[in-house]
């Protein structure tokens, strides 16, 4: 059982002090705050309230007690709309290894079978505003792509409704070792296997177990995508159940988490969206009671504020398991710090915290360690500015640097459809408005610009306009000089130096940046590509839907400012000093 204080917060706020909302990649809580007016979520804890008894652990036999966080995402995964619609089409439940994750897909599966969670009527009078009702003839399934994976859920169904207990006496459940039937005609089983065993059913519920299993070569997207369209029929849903994935791996898991982060960026179309619930051990915890004061990396902050560059394994953990009373953390602990503990599976097993491509050029959590969003970068401040861009089905993003202390901030960012499928035309007059913007509010020092399939605004258009106020030109030299042009394709060399340097600045912590989703999600699907000794970075496949322009400009955003440094100046600076 838990027996220490919870830890204090100071590093886990969704809204820091500048009241800008981070970034959903960077959010160690994904719960929405605000609680729902309208929700049959009360009815669900109610007759759970009445019927179950905790299975095992030191309450064995007494009523089941929600906690807090259980009791918040029954509330928003039943929450209503005004035309009686569920606000959310489908759920993710990913939290940590021993949370409690299979105790309660198999206590949602039971109130599906019998609980009354559809709108009956409305009753202003009632918790939630609404009267339920039960589901007629429900059809619940337990779903995985092996009979393993369901095993603990179903053990759990069985332990929660055993032979002869009140809930099978009162819903007449005929109970069994992998089906319970309803008098009704109803029923609740596992189904696993192919996408063609999942075919026409028509599922008033589904339990996806351990998604983060269900990757190609077990069938499991095709599998995850029958199952979602056999549940638009009836405007039913699913919960899926996991800890993190391992990224890369094409698991079912990692797409549901990308299509949170693309709802919550804008970029998705529909009303109805996916309650996400995660808590996630901040990136700077370390796997060890004994983390580094600021002292050691410099961090700048007031004498008085909360803040160290590194968070303990305790309090790390203690945030990630928060109200789950039965945890027990020193046994964790000890498991972490096993020999035979890999690093990678003991952050995503009990951190929380999916662990990077053995590729990937950084990890999330690296680059989320220098985010900084109550630094503003101020009107009139000296700046350089790096352009990539595209014409279609490509991302196109012009990122900033401040001279002063590196600081990086994201000016624009366009990115096709997610579903990668269609021939998206790069928006020519919302990219010239941004650089149009960029040199209005700040003082651009230097602006380079790769100069594949932007040729006339990068050799012509924004030359004749700002070339007078530069300090560094891009190509200084040669058959053609250019204010701006920066051809990729014969700076290769150079870019790969550049690239280096860059990761070792994000993992030395040597600046910070805004924390910008976008730039954050294409740093983190960089991957690393050897090129003549160097170490570049590239997608993880030319047609990946994966983008990685902003992560460029991060590289060449970072480079101009040190060629600018390195020039002579119009000011002293007294901030990062300049190095290669």
């Amino acid at each position: 059982m838990r027996t220490k204080k919870p830890p204090s917060q100071h590093w886990i706020a969704t809204v820091p002090s500048s009241g800008v909302e981070l970034a959903p990649s960077d959010r160690l809580e994904t719960l929405p705050v605000e609680l729902p007016t309208l929700t049959l979520g009360w009815e669900a804890v109610r007759w759970a309230s009445k019927y179950l008894r905790q299975p095992n652990g030191p309450r064995a036999g007494q009523r089941f007690e929600f906690t807090k966080s259980q009791i918040r995402f029954l509330l928003h995964f039943y929450a209503l709309n005004d035309s009686g619609d569920w606000l959310y089409r489908r759920a993710v439940r990913r939290l940590a290894k021993g949370s409690g994750k299979s105790p309660f897909a198999a206590l949602m599966g039971l109130v599906e079978l019998c609980a009354p969670v559809r709108l009956d009527y409305w009753d202003s009078n009632l918790p939630g505003g609404v009267k339920g009702k039960a589901v007629s003839m429900p059809w619940v399934v337990i779903a995985a792509t092996t009979e393993a994976q369901t095993e603990n859920t179903m053990r759990m169904v069985r332990a929660f409704a055993p032979k002869g207990s009140r809930v099978v006496r009162d819903h007449g459940l005929d109970p069994g070792l992998t089906q319970y039937n309803v008098a009704a005609g109803g029923k609740l089983h596992i189904l696993t296997g192919s996408a063609s065993s999942a075919e026409g059913g028509e599922f008033t519920f589904v339990v996806g177990d351990e998604p983060e299993h269900w990757t190609p070569a077990r069938n499991g997207p095709e599998f995850a995508a029958t199952l979602a369209d056999n549940l638009a029929k009836s405007g039913s849903r699913m919960l899926e159940t996991c800890n993190s994935w391992e990224p890369g791996a094409g698991s079912v898991a990692e797409a549901s988490w990308d299509s949170w982060v693309a709802q919550e960026e804008g970029r998705t179309r529909g009303e109805s969206k996916i309650l996400y619930d995660a808590r996630v051990a901040p990136p700077n915890t370390v796997l060890h009671d004994e983390p580094e004061n600021c002292e050691r990396f410099g961090c700048r902050h007031e004498p008085d504020e909360p803040h160290r560059a590194e968070i303990g394994l305790t309090e790390g953990l203690e945030h990630v398991y928060g109200d789950c009373w039965w945890a027990n953390l020193d046994a964790i602990k000890e498991r972490i710090w096993d020999l035979q503990s890999l690093e990678s599976d003991s952050r995503r097993k009990y951190l929380n915290q999916p662990v990077a491509d053995e590729r990937a050029w950084v990890t999330p959590q690296e680059w989320a360690k220098l985010t900084d969003v109550d630094r503003v970068v101020a009107d009139g401040e000296d700046v350089v500015l790096f352009f990539d861009g595209s014409k279609s089905r490509d991302a196109t993003a012009l990122v900033g640097c401040c001279m002063s202390d590196g600081h990086v901030f994201t000016e624009y960012v366009y990115e096709p459809d997610p579903k990668h499928t269609t021939e998206d035309v790069v928006p020519v007059t919302a990219v010239d408005s941004a650089v149009i913007r960029a040199h209005e509010k700040y003082n651009v020092v230097a602006f380079f610009a790769d100069v594949q399939e932007w040729q006339g605004f990068v050799r012509v258009t924004w030359p004749d306009r700002y070339k007078d106020q530069y300090w560094v030109m891009a190509a200084p030299s040669g058959r053609e000089p250019a204010h701006i042009a920066w051809d990729m394709r014969s700076h290769a060399y150079e870019f790969a130096e550049a690239a280096e340097v860059c990761h070792e600045e994000i993992v030395s912590a040597r600046f910070t940046h805004d924390g910008d989703s976008r730039t954050a999600r294409h740093v983190g699907n960089a991957r690393n590509s050897p090129y003549k000794g160097r170490m570049s970075i590239s997608k993880e496949s030319p047609d990946s839907a994966r983008k990685i322009d902003a992560a460029v400009c991060v590289i060449g955003a970072r480079m101009v400012r040190r060629l600018a440094l390195a020039a002579t100046p119009k000011k002293v600076y007294t901030g990062e000093a300049f190095f290669i």
